[in-house]
């Protein structure tokens, strides 16, 4: 989303709640033409890496020559769309969604599969502002991020333009489920192994 209003609620604002470190693994989940994506990757060129994911090829492809121009090569492209399992599990330390959740049919659902992508210390930072059509309220969010496994960390902003950091509850009886993300992709490996 490219309005002035949007843009206020800054990029640089955004990312510094991250409290990232330079090795970290970050999916911006609907990332558009790489508003955050850029900076992230800026953020990370000492050892760690961005995903960008967007439903839009023409959106990855505007990411990808921007972050060609600025000599950035640790973005990785996946166009896909909440639901589809693209989201790996238990791979990145961050996860965004910023101006997306309004978006997707079964938002939820979308909020269990960035879960399941978090790494158990990770983090999804939620972002909305009103001026979005697709706006989701701050009350909404936390019901949802609680029905899908999470606890909130952190709140900045007004009722019109807000983030959240949203932890995954590790208390759940279902945290084995994050916990063998590890196990699952060693027995994915194993496999490639054996059809080798």
């Amino acid at each position: 989303m490219e309005n002035p209003f949007f843009r206020n609620h800054r990029s640089s604002s955004i990312i510094e709640a991250l409290d990232l470190n330079p090795t970290m693994t970050v999916l911006d989940f609907g990332c558009g033409p790489g508003r955050l994506t850029l900076p992230l990757a800026r953020a990370l060129r000492e050892g760690g890496s961005v995903v960008a994911f967007d439903m839009q090829q023409a959106m990855l492809d505007r990411v990808r020559v921007r972050a060609e121009n600025e000599g950035l090569s640790n973005v990785a492209y996946v166009r896909g769309e909440a639901g589809e399992g693209k989201v790996d599990p238990g791979r990145f330390d961050r996860i965004l969604l910023v101006a997306v959740l309004g978006e997707i049919p079964d938002r939820e659902g979308a909020l269990g599969e960035m879960r399941r992508g978090l790494k158990r210390e990770g983090l999804l930072c939620l972002s909305e502002v009103i001026a979005d059509p697709h706006f989701q309220g701050r009350e909404e969010v936390r019901r949802l991020a609680s029905s899908a496994g999470f606890i909130e960390r952190a709140f900045f902003g007004s009722p019109w333009a807000y983030t959240l950091l949203l932890a995954p509850d590790l208390s759940l009886s279902d945290r084995s489920e994050m916990g063998s993300a590890s196990s699952e992709r060693d027995l994915a490996e194993e496999s490639l192994r054996v059809d080798s």
